[in-house]
Parts: structure tokens; sequence; C-alpha cells
């Protein structure tokens, strides 16, 4: 477990969603965030993602939410013009406890993962029912929005594989994978899964990416 009051250097992200155990592929570019994951791989191997509020996305420090979740560099590949393709492996989720004067190019926060102990533990099996809801209710989306996905592929998932896969896939809008990351517990995770999708595919008023 991460100790409260760690140091974590933050990658703010719209859309792109880290959950604990799941696997999220990266490609850096900006200078700055070449400088975080030259850092991270000389220190701990850990950046923290963590989406900027809407309607912040561009400004030079956007305002962020309180929740982020950080992840260990589980495989990098560094590019001859200093960019890196990464694959982050979600560790745990935290809450931003302030923001560090750090003097870096990229932000720095501290952050407390009191809330967050069970974010380390394999969850319970979903029950047959819900399994089966969210798959229904997937490929009802999919229909609806004309998505290709690999449904064999989707049912050989193991259950948290399925519903943070299907979190981080969809191209639901920023409020809502926030939404999706400060779920309780994976079953309230899949809950409100199975409600966006729902939504989604019967009125289309979830906003695509």
């Amino acid at each position: 477990m991460i100790k409260t009051g760690s140091r974590l250097s933050i990658f703010p992200l719209p859309g792109a969603l880290l959950l604990p155990r799941a696997y999220l592929p990266l490609h850096i570019f900006e200078p700055r965030y070449r400088a975080l994951v030259s850092d991270s791989l000389a220190r701990d191997r850990r950046v923290a993602m963590i989406q900027p509020i809407p309607g912040e996305e561009r400004a030079d420090r956007p305002d962020l939410f309180d929740i982020g979740c950080v992840g260990r560099i589980a495989n990098v590949e560094a590019l001859e013009d200093g960019r890196f393709n990464l694959i982050l492996e979600g560790v745990s989720r935290f809450r931003v406890v302030r923001e560090l004067e750090a003097g870096t190019a990229f932000r720095q926060i501290e952050a407390s993962f009191d809330e967050f102990s069970e974010d380390e533990a394999d969850p319970d099996p979903l029950p047959s029912p819900m399994r089966s809801e969210i798959e229904r209710e997937a490929r009802r989306f999919a229909d609806a929005r004309g998505l290709m996905i690999d449904w064999d592929g989707v049912e050989r998932l193991d259950d948290e594989s399925l519903v943070n896969g299907m979190a981080q896939a969809i191209p639901f809008d920023v409020v809502t994978k926030q939404a999706l990351l400060e779920a309780a517990d994976a079953l309230a995770r899949a809950d409100l899964l199975v409600d966006f999708l729902r939504l989604g595919a019967g009125d289309g008023s979830q906003t695509l990416q």
C-alpha cells in the first residue's frame, strides 16, 4: 500500500481512465511529460493519472478533480526522438490533499490513500445476472453508436477486466468517466456502467470523445 502523504507526479488528461489492476497505454510526446516519465523511471516508476475539470482542459494549469489513480510503469519504449510509449498498470486511487511547489515542468501533489485501502485487493465476482446485463447493455450501446467490438474476446474476460475495460474503452464524457472512477467498489462501478450504457444506447445523450 502506498503511504498517505506520498508525493505524486501527475499527468492531467481528460478521458483517460486508469483503474486499479487495469492497464492504460499512453504515448508521451509533450516535453513536460517526457520529463515526468524520465523522473519516474529514475525514482519509483509511478505516474498519477487525473482528469481536468471540464472547461479547464486547455488551461496551462487546469483545475483538477479531487480523485485520480496512480499507476506503475509496467512497460516502456523509449523512442529516439525523446518520446515514450508506456503501459501503466493501475495500483490505487488517491485523493489530492494539496498541490506542491515542485519546481518541475510537471505538476506534483501530496496524495491521501486512506479511503482506498481496498483498491489493491481482488474484488468479489459479480452476480451472474449482473454480468449478463453488462454484456447485453454493451451490445445495445455498441449497436446504437456503430462501435466495432470483439464480443468473443469480451466473453473471455474475467468480471473485473470486463467492467474496467468497458469503463475505459466506451467513449463516455469526462464527468461520466470520473463517476466510474469514484464508484465505491467494483459492484457499484458495474451498476453505474449498466446505467450509463443504457442511457447512452437509449437516447444518445452521452457525449462521445
